[in-house]
């Protein structure tokens, strides 16, 4: 169909070919969309280059945690292009610890650099991108269901997702009056690298818990995130959009 046909932007997070960053990659592509890429040390790199196999899509290095890595990343962006269409931010971390132990638990330190990759480097990123991103741009993050209730052993993200929620709202404000959009896909539970590390992850994608009784997969991720960047999204703004099978309706708890 071409949604996306002219378009150009980035995607930070894509880890592997399960994650779902790849997934809204192989779909923007797919609509006609230029795509670059960050990556985080040489064997992400690598892992990226295989998924991009022929492709000579931008990659650029870029520690999110790094103020001069995401003015690099603006500085080679602008160089490759005069201006993009759309961000995709795809990047969380905490501790293994920190999924495992209660969340009284949580140090200091692990909730300041959980909070500080997973939900500040999207103000960062944005702002350093933003005199790149054209009139009716879009930015697009991705939460989970962990962000409004407690999903056990999810803790300290919980915590960061809620965070990012919030600063999606405040940035859309922001970004508003020159008619760029700023959203949130919460993706429903999907087997990817960083959600294997959460404990009862099996229990949370049993499909005949979910209204569609079907697995979320990250096609249904992407075709969402094809919607709100392309031009068929002309007013949605500051949301937090579900997609999840319907899960989140459920009164029961769904993990």
């Amino acid at each position: 169909m071409d949604l996306l046909k002219g378009k150009r932007g980035i995607i930070l997070g894509v880890a592997n070919e399960r994650s779902l960053a790849w997934g809204i990659a192989e779909k923007f592509i797919q609509e006609g969309a230029e795509v670059a890429f960050t990556y985080l040390g040489d064997a992400q790199k690598k892992r990226v280059e295989n998924l991009l196999g022929e492709s000579s899509a931008p990659l650029f290095p870029c520690d999110v945690s790094i103020d001069e890595d995401i003015e690099n990343l603006a500085k080679g962006l602008e160089k490759t292009w005069p201006s993009i269409d759309f961000i995709i931010h795809s990047v969380a971390f905490t501790f293994r610890e920190c999924l495992k132990e209660p969340f009284l638990k949580t140090s200091r330190e692990h909730f300041m650099k959980t909070l500080d990759i997973s939900s500040y480097s999207l103000i960062a990123v944005t702002r350093a991108l933003s005199p790149l991103l054209n009139q009716g741009g879009s930015v697009l993050s991705l939460s989970y269901y962990g962000s409004q209730k407690v999903i056990p052993h999810y803790n300290v993200m919980g915590v960061a997702k809620s965070a990012l929620e919030a600063i999606t709202r405040y940035l859309a404000y922001d970004l508003g009056e020159r008619q760029i959009k700023v959203n949130c896909i919460s993706a429903g539970a999907i087997k990817t690298l960083s959600s294997s590390a959460i404990p009862g992850l099996s229990q949370m994608v049993e499909s005949d818990k979910h209204p569609l009784r079907k697995s979320l997969s990250k096609e249904d991720v992407a075709n969402s995130a094809t919607f709100l960047v392309s031009d068929l999204n002309s007013a949605i703004t500051g949301e937090t959009i579900y997609v999840d099978c319907g899960a989140n309706i459920m009164g029961y708890h769904v993990s």
